[in-house]
């Protein structure tokens, strides 16, 4: 057994850039333990880490060892990344075994990280999407089936077990420095992909912002669904712009082009199955964690897209 009087925290996907940001906020008033399944990441000697599947039985021993207070659930594979099956099976699979852990562990404390991808683009979409709205991602794409079976996992332990205190999170875009998903690719290159005919409007939360919502969202412990968004927004294609990208046209019909191109040029910068999210907007009313949390964010729009302008100077 570890002695440590600092209250213990446990947070997955350790190798990514938000996590870490979260890790360093937490670090001082906190015993965090790190869990990535993908590899290894060595943070500080104080902080232990580990690559771990968690659906092995090794995983269930850090519950005995350390006897967390809380969990913050940042390891969820992307869609962009491995197959299907990988991914169903770390994401959908691997957070049932987390969730089952908690409870069985007296876990009181649970943050798990979605994504705003769950609701589906589609040009029905309401002007503003609140926390009540169906998550229709799974009916448009099979690609985004283990996003939304694992919202409704968490879903599930949410009601059915109220002691784990589970909030969960779906922000907007994450961008910034580190950022390596989609849209903060598509932000830092030179040359990035728009469908003709279509600019839709868009969210973006800096990676500092969103660390700091998750640490908020945390310590005052309020269970709950939530939105996580900024209260300004902009069209892709003026986000492109500035942030000094030179925007290069595709065929948006019919509706099979773009898919092909993207697919013959390998174009992996613009995803196929996100097309419909450069196509049509999907705006989420992020009030609700705002008032609820007593959160606003710190860097304004022209600041993440300044960075990106930046770095192309710099290249």
């Amino acid at each position: 057994m570890i002695k440590n009087k600092k209250p213990k925290i446990l947070v997955t996907g350790a190798a990514g850039a938000l996590a870490q940001q979260v890790i360093n906020r937490l670090r001082n008033d906190y015993q965090i333990v790190a869990v990535d399944f993908r590899k290894q990441t060595y943070l500080s000697d104080d902080i232990p880490s580990y690559q771990i599947n968690f659906n092995k039985r090794v995983f269930e021993d850090l519950f005995r060892k350390f006897e967390f207070d809380g969990v913050i659930h940042l390891g969820r594979i992307t869609s962009s990344e491995e197959t299907r099956m990988r991914r169903y099976n770390a994401n959908v699979l691997g957070t049932q075994k987390l969730l089952e852990l908690s409870h069985k562990y007296n876990i009181k404390r649970v943050i798990v990280l979605s994504t705003y991808h769950v609701y589906g683009a589609n040009a029905y979409n309401p002007a503003l999407i609140d926390e009540t709205a169906p998550l229709k991602a799974a009916e448009l794409t099979m690609d985004l089936i283990d996003s939304v079976e694992l919202e409704n996992l968490a879903n599930i332990y949410l009601w059915k077990y109220r002691d784990l205190n589970i909030t969960i999170l779906r922000p907007c875009n994450i961008v910034g420095p580190g950022v390596q998903n989609t849209m903060s690719s598509l932000l830092s290159s030179k040359h990035a992909p728009v469908l003709a005919g279509f600019s839709p409007v868009m969210q973006f939360i800096h990676i500092d912002d969103m660390a700091d919502a998750i640490v908020l969202s945390y310590e005052k412990n309020k269970s709950g669904i939530y939105n996580v968004a900024p209260e300004d927004w902009v069209s892709y294609q003026e986000a492109l712009a500035l942030s000094g990208c030179t925007r290069v046209p595709l065929p948006s019909i019919p509706p099979a082009l773009p898919k092909f191109i993207t697919k013959v040029l390998g174009l992996n910068i613009f995803p196929q199955f996100l097309l419909n999210y450069f196509k049509y907007p999907v705006v989420i009313d992020g009030r609700s964690f705002n008032q609820t949390f007593g959160f606003k964010v710190k860097r304004p729009l022209k600041e993440i897209f300044r960075f990106y302008r930046e770095m192309k100077r710099h290249d």
